[in-house]
């Protein structure tokens, strides 16, 4: 219930509106009321060439996701952020602002990086907003795309400019069947891995903060058996330099389209936790869906 999302769409000439939420807010219960809080997905315009809102990041490849029944799917290995943001279209080029925000360690005493505080109270990463860019080659046999991002790290006492790459690709293969990958290596931080790791750690053999180096990747397989049965095999990985963290996730589904708006399936899979000094953590799962598009 709580992966239900309610969109609405609005078109003003060469303006177009969208706001979509899900119901992954915090709070909520099982015990009497089953109750799911709204939480803000989507909140855009674009005009022209122009987007200006909250949005998927231009560092997120949205189109080379799987298709997967579990909510996030292999998001350990993707590059994975909503931000708000201010986007420029040029042709196969797109160019972002995006709301900065430095993860790890607040200079005022806060455990992240005083979310909710302004003026002088302000962490300074909030003082320059990350610069993405991307291009996208599209051709007959697919998409490839290649895109970067430069952004200020300036908390938990160090100043350094951060850099990530991603590169991520859709191609056909036989009839209908497509093969899907991501990869984003660099200095990620939140934008990769469903924030897996922190922007900056504090180093356990040097007791020194350090911005923390993440290599991501994923990829999937999708195969038609006929014009209404399908299925998605995927595995994401990721792991980190300093804290010498590592995971995992794959999964295999069968999803049986029953008409243009209904579609049921079923999803098998495995998330594993390798991180440096804890116990590891190997965990499967079984998932029954149904979902109605209207």
């Amino acid at each position: 219930m709580r992966e239900s999302r309610v969109n609405l769409k609005v078109d003003y000439g060469d303006i177009t509106g969208f706001v979509e939420i899900d119901f992954y807010g915090g709070g909520g219960n099982e015990i009497i009321s089953n109750s799911s809080n709204p939480r803000l997905r989507h909140l855009y315009f674009t005009y022209q060439n122009w987007t200006a809102g909250q949005a998927w990041s231009t560092f997120m490849p949205v189109r080379s996701m799987p298709e997967t029944l579990d909510f996030g799917g292999p998001f350990i290995g993707e590059a994975f952020m909503r931000a708000v943001l201010v986007r420029y279209t040029y042709g196969n080029w797109e160019f972002a602002l995006e709301n900065p925000e430095t993860w790890g360690d607040g200079d005022i005493g806060t455990p992240s990086s005083a979310i909710g505080l302004s003026g002088d109270d302000a962490d300074p990463d909030e003082s320059i907003p990350d610069f993405v860019t991307r291009y996208t080659h599209n051709a007959d046999w697919g998409w490839v795309a290649l895109a970067g991002m430069v952004r200020q790290v300036d908390e938990g006492g160090i100043d350094e400019t951060a850099f990530a790459a991603n590169i991520a690709g859709f191609f056909k293969v036989f009839g209908r069947d497509d093969f899907r990958f991501q990869i984003t290596g660099g200095e990620p931080g939140r934008y990769a891995s469903a924030a897996m790791t922190p922007d900056i750690v504090i180093n356990p053999a040097t007791d020194e903060t350090e911005v923390e180096q993440t290599l991501a990747y994923s990829f999937s397989y999708r195969h038609h058996w006929n014009d209404s049965l399908r299925s998605t095999a995927y595995y994401g990985t990721a792991e980190t330099d300093v804290l010498e963290k590592k995971r995992s996730q794959w999964g295999v589904n069968l999803i049986k389209q029953v008409n243009q708006h209904l579609k049921v399936g079923v999803e098998y899979g495995n998330y594993a936790i390798d991180d440096e000094g804890i116990l590891a953590v190997d965990s499967d799962y079984l998932q029954v869906s149904a979902q109605m598009s209207f």
